[in-house]
Order: structure tokens, then C-alpha cells, then sequence
């Protein structure tokens, strides 16, 4: 059975070119594992990164972009299948339905929406896929450090760590979902 990872990133093209090529990494991975890439769709930025790596490796990519991106994200139309839908609310849906695991790379408030959404679902035993987030150069300290002080003043539950997987490399990102030692967020069902 073939694996389906989602992958949450930036659409923007002003970034630091470290970011491109955690994207590029990400791609060529998952086409080196012959898993597929579900993802949001666009050609530019992070996300066109990870697509593009992804198909010239080999892997098969499903894009998922609101009807009202398609030309304002360059929708990636090389992809496997692009899903075009009506609204990010569906967008998302059908990313989380569709995928095995997901991996949230550096990204904005899109990625933010997307990451926490699963986390969410994830916390409420709405789905046991794992979610990995790739913490390069520090990206996300911020937030973890926020996630942990919710947990320290009861705004969260202290079970969080377990929900969630933090690796400072997109290679982490392999180890943990190719390892059967991995922490308890990467599932069973994934193996």
C-alpha cells in the first residue's frame, strides 16, 4: 500500500534559500521512499519546492488548491491529480482524509492554520496519523515554547508531546517515520 504524506509549507517566493531547499529535500525524500506527496497545490514558494522535487523523483503528487488560488498561487498543474475546491476549509479536509502522515515545514500563518487544525484533531482522537514538525534553524521555538506554557497555566492538555513530533532536520523526518523505535506520535498505523 502506498503511503501518502501531507506536507504544510510556504507559498512564498521572498524567503531565505534554506527554506527551498528543506522543500527540495522533502520532495526528493518522499520520491526516494516511492510515497506519495499530498500537498496544497501551488508552483511557488516552499510548496513548489516540495512538488517539483517530489515528481522529478518519482513520486505521485495530488495537489489540493481553492478554486480562488489557482492563479494567484501558480497552481502546480504538472501534479498527478490537482483537486481544485471551493473554499481552504475544504482544502484541508481533503489533505487530512487523504493522508498518512503529515510534516509541517517552516511556513506562515496558512501553515500555522493547517498544523494546528491537526493537532487539534489529533488531541481529540480524531485521527492517529503521525505529524511531525521541522523545527529548522529554531523556526518554531516560539511556538513550542507557547504550546508549553498553555500546558503549564491548564490551558492544554500536558499529553501534547505525545500529539506532536519535533525534528530539527527534514532527514528527522525519515528517521522518525522509518524507525519502528519512533516516539509514540508516529503511529502504529503508519508502519
Amino acid at each position: 500500500m502506498k503511503k501518502w504524506v501531507c506536507v504544510y509549507c510556504a507559498s512564498s517566493t521572498r524567503l531565505a534559500a534554506k527554506y527551498y531547499v528543506a522543500g527540495e529535500e522533502t520532495g526528493r525524500g518522499l520520491g526516494e521512499r516511492g510515497w506519495g506527496l499530498i500537498y496544497g497545490g501551488g508552483k511557488a514558494g516552499v510548496m513548489g519546492s516540495v512538488a517539483i522535487a517530489a515528481k522529478a523523483a518519482g513520486s505521485e503528487v495530488v495537489g489540493v488548491i481553492p478554486d480562488f488560488m489557482v492563479e494567484r498561487e501558480l497552481a502546480y498543474r504538472e501534479a498527478n491529480e490537482l483537486v481544485v475546491v471551493d473554499s481552504m476549509r475544504e482544502r484541508r479536509r481533503i489533505m487530512e482524509e487523504r493522508a498518512d502522515a503529515f510534516v509541517a515545514l517552516p511556513g506562515g500563518i496558512g501553515t500555522l492554520e493547517e498544523l494546528v487544525e491537526i493537532l487539534v484533531a489529533r488531541s481529540l482522537n480524531r485521527h492517529s496519523k503521525p505529524l511531525i514538525l521541522v523545527n529548522q534553524d529554531g523556526f518554531y521555538d516560539d511556538l513550542l515554547k507557547f504550546f508549553a506554557r498553555m500546558t503549564e497555566e491548564n490551558f492544554k492538555s500536558p499529553n501534547l508531546h505525545e500529539q506532536i513530533v519535533v525534528t530539527p532536520t527534514v532527514a528527522g523526518v525519515w528517521a522518525l517515520l522509518e524507525n519502528p523505535a519512533a516516539p509514540a506520535a508516529v503511529d502504529a498505523l503508519w508502519r
